[in-house]
């Protein structure tokens, strides 16, 4: 058997693994996590860099094809290539460790994305988990080979608060898989329906922007909707 030289084989971790090591790039892509694009200012705030120094490392990102930049009139705003990029920087999250909390804000902070979080463009911390357990619960969804598999009642009933079950199934990404939450360690929703069914929370004024770029906030009639329709328990929705 010969060896084909100069041919692809195997995967180059390295070359991604370069452009996460400097601890401002890092920053800079766990701030995009939330889903937004954000301009360079507010992402050298984020990183702790000077303005030289972020071009610098956004331009390495968008070449390593992690970000990619948007214009808006003079600006431009960066933000995450695509939903991939994201899964698999939160797939990569369950094996690094957490930032350090050095002030009061950041551990505020901190507990305000463990309970509620945008994950890319969808809902995950310990509400995104509380509301996929209360659709399993409620028979809305079953295990299927390929990932999550929507049932009649659970097609009707996410029909009902304003997810378009069909778009999402015929969006060019996974229909519907569960993700391992990096924080509470157990599933939240993803793919093309998790990320309709935060749209359509948002839509309804049930969650907020919270106090940081990915945090949410569970409002009054958000309380009341998320406990009505998934069970979800009084307790988890205090951030």
């Amino acid at each position: 058997m010969w060896l084909s030289y100069g041919r692809a084989v195997g995967t180059d971790y390295a070359s991604v693994a370069r452009l996460l090591a400097n601890p401002a790039r890092s920053a800079v892509v766990d701030a995009l996590m939330g889903g937004r694009a954000l301009a360079a200012g507010e992402l050298a705030r984020l990183a702790g860099v000077g303005a030289s120094t972020i071009s610098e490392h956004l331009a390495a990102l968008v070449d390593g094809g992690l970000l990619t930049a948007v214009a808006a009139g003079r600006h431009r705003y960066f933000r995450l290539a695509d939903p991939a990029v994201s899964d698999a920087l939160e797939a990569l999250s369950l094996i690094c460790p957490t930032t350090p909390v050095r002030t009061l804000r950041q551990s505020t902070a901190a507990r305000s994305d463990a309970v509620a979080r945008t994950c890319y463009d969808h809902l995950a911390g310990a509400l995104g988990v509380a509301v996929l357990d209360g659709a399993l619960s409620a028979g809305w969804f079953v295990d299927g080979r390929a990932g999550l598999v929507v049932t009649p009642i659970g097609e009707e009933e996410l029909v009902r608060i304003g997810v378009d079950v069909p778009a999402c199934r015929a969006s060019r990404r996974q229909f519907a898989r569960s993700c391992l939450d990096r924080t509470d360690r157990r599933m939240h929703l993803s793919g093309a329906l998790g990320a309709a069914l935060l749209s359509a929370m948002l839509a309804h004024g049930w969650l907020v922007p919270g106090m940081t770029s990915r945090s949410l906030k569970v409002t009054a009639s958000g309380r009341s909707a998320l406990a009505s329709t998934f069970d979800v328990p009084p307790a988890v929705m205090e951030a």
